[in-house]
């Protein structure tokens, strides 16, 4: 019997991972596959300061957040589990492109990352320190992977966010 074909999402709870997962649950849909939704989490401070100085009962404060984290992002893309697809929620501690990339094992799996904001100083900051996730998943996962870039209403939001007349966007 063959393994149960599976499409693999990274989900952080961002409006751009929320995208990606819809994106993923359309591609389980099609492909009769299991939607597995994972958050990554690691300890504040790093693994190397938590090794230092490890508190189990931190641990698992961080453990529960990370699950109340993902049962949110999945509350707020369907309304709770998306209906039609068998779902497997996941949450594993670790970098989240190492855990996506060393999840995505098996020949038929599909893994679904975010292209994420690339144009913000921060997004650019941040891959500069710690690495992309979905450069680490495209380099590493040795599956087929699937970058959702983001929604063309994302920057609608952030324009409104900005106080930017949303008359101005449609307008142009």
């Amino acid at each position: 019997m063959s393994p149960v074909a599976r499409v693999i999402v990274g989900v952080s709870g961002s409006l751009h991972s929320l995208t990606a997962l819809h994106q993923a649950a359309e591609e389980a849909r099609a492909r009769q596959a299991v939607l597995v939704p994972v958050l990554a989490w690691t300890p504040v401070g790093g693994e190397r300061n938590y090794r230092a100085r490890p508190c189990p009962p931190l641990l698992r404060a961080w453990q529960d957040a990370a699950e109340a984290r993902l049962e949110r992002a999945l509350e707020q893309a369907f309304g709770g589990l998306p209906i039609g697809v068998p779902v497997r929620p996941m949450v594993m501690r670790g970098e989240a492109g190492q855990v996506l990339a060393e999840l995505a094992d098996r020949p038929g799996d599909l893994l679904v990352i975010s292209a994420g904001r690339h144009g913000t100083t921060r997004g650019r900051l941040r891959r500069l320190l710690r690495g992309s996730v979905g450069r680490y998943c495209l380099d590493h996962a040795p599956c087929g992977v699937l970058v959702v870039p983001p929604s063309t209403l994302h920057e609608d939001l952030r324009a409104l966010h900005r106080g930017v007349d949303l008359r101005e966007l449609i307008a142009a």
